[in-house]
Order: C-alpha cells, then sequence, then structure tokens
C-alpha cells in the first residue's frame, strides 16, 4: 500500500486573507438582520442563557448626560438570572 503524502497535497484550504463574498451583500444581510428587532432580541436572549456576556443598550438614567442618550450595559444587570429556579409561591412543597 502507498504511503499518502503530507503537507498541504491534500487539497486546498484557504488562508483567509481575503473575504469570498462581495461587500455589498455582507453590508444587505446585516442591515436586513439589524433591522429585524425580534431576532436580535431572541439572539441576545439565547446567549445570555447559555452564559454568554451580553451587552444591552438603555436609555441613560443619568438625564443631565444629554451627549449621551443611551448607554451599552451588561444584560446581567437588567435581565434576571436564567439559571435559577422559579418557584410560585403557594405551591405545596415551596421553599419560604
Amino acid at each position: 500500500m502507498a504511503r499518502k503524502k503530507g503537507g498541504k497535497s491534500k487539497g486546498f484550504v484557504s488562508q483567509g486573507q481575503r473575504p469570498n463574498v462581495s461587500k455589498w451583500a455582507r453590508n444587505a444581510a446585516r442591515r436586513e438582520y439589524v433591522s429585524n428587532d425580534l431576532a436580535v432580541v431572541l439572539n441576545k436572549q439565547a446567549a445570555f442563557a447559555v452564559g454568554k456576556r451580553v451587552m444591552l443598550t438603555v436609555p441613560n438614567p443619568n438625564t443631565n448626560e444629554t451627549n449621551k442618550r443611551f448607554i451599552r450595559v451588561p444584560a446581567s444587570d437588567v435581565w434576571p438570572n436564567p439559571n435559577k429556579k422559579f418557584i410560585m409561591k403557594g405551591t405545596p412543597n415551596a421553599e419560604v
């Protein structure tokens, strides 16, 4: 049985030097995604549930900073812990 060659002879592998999709197509896809608010929020919620560090844009609570109408804050400051168990009060065997 013949020995296989090593190195780069196993086929072409891109070295990632330049994009293979035109700039206008990438920008159009991004514009379409960003305009869909529901998809953005669902993706952020899914990432937060997995444990990733998600940033949210919220109105600035300090109204004196008129040059910063919105600020970016971590989702952990705004949303509750997704991995915490929820128990309804008044159910049997509920912890107090």
